[in-house]
């Protein structure tokens, strides 16, 4: 995929809010494009088809991600500060785009059409790279453990976030979390903090 011009971003971010406020099926190409101020036509000449638009999307989301941990992956920290600042970046890379991430799980578990998904799982076997680098620095430093199941790790910090979200009327009343902003702030500052010290968990001796 190419870099993408100023309108290609625009109508994109138009289609992952209809695809999160109306679903994919509940969203048209017509919608898309009326919203975002362009015409059908324009819209088809970008993306060709409303699959090939989810595809274009969530490759753009999770490249930008990926400079995000290359960027990371320069800075002269140790490997836990490192793996510290790599939780910060996916939760707030998470909580900010949820709902592609929602889109995105949701079309793969129903498997209800066909995405062609070769070039999100090699960016996402990249950006797993990034972090197995990260942990292999500890483990040779003799900072982590040598037994972690470093595969599951980004299932475990994005499983934790997603369950939180998914149960959020339970939370809401157990926390006494009445209004968006309490809840938006105990989720960076509570469960990113339970988060951490549950990957610090796998991680330290």
């Amino acid at each position: 995929m190419t870099e993408l011009n100023d309108k290609q971003i625009r109508i994109l971010q138009v289609a992952e809010r209809l695809f999160a406020e109306k679903g994919f099926d509940g969203t048209s190409i017509r919608d898309i494009s009326r919203e975002a101020g362009s015409n059908i036509a324009m819209v088809s000449y970008y993306f060709g088809s409303k699959e090939k638009m989810l595809e274009a999307l969530i490759l753009h989301r999770i490249r930008d991600m990926r400079l995000q941990l290359e960027n990371l992956m320069r800075e002269n920290l140790s490997p836990p500060q490192k793996m510290e600042r790599l939780v910060d970046l996916y939760l707030e890379r998470v909580n900010k785009n949820r709902c592609i991430y929602q889109i995105v799980q949701f079309e793969l578990a129903s498997n209800k059409r066909k995405l062609d998904m070769k070039q999100f799982l090699d960016v996402k076997k990249q950006n797993l790279a990034c972090l197995e680098q990260i942990v292999r620095e500890g483990q040779e430093q003799g900072l982590f453990r040598k037994d972690v199941n470093i595969t599951l790790l980004p299932s475990t910090l994005i499983g934790t976030y997603f369950h939180f979200q998914a149960n959020r009327p339970l939370y809401e009343d157990l926390l006494d979390l009445n209004t968006d902003a309490r809840f938006e702030t105990y989720v960076t500052t509570e469960l990113a903090a339970h988060i951490k010290q549950t990957i610090n968990a796998l991680l330290l001796p």
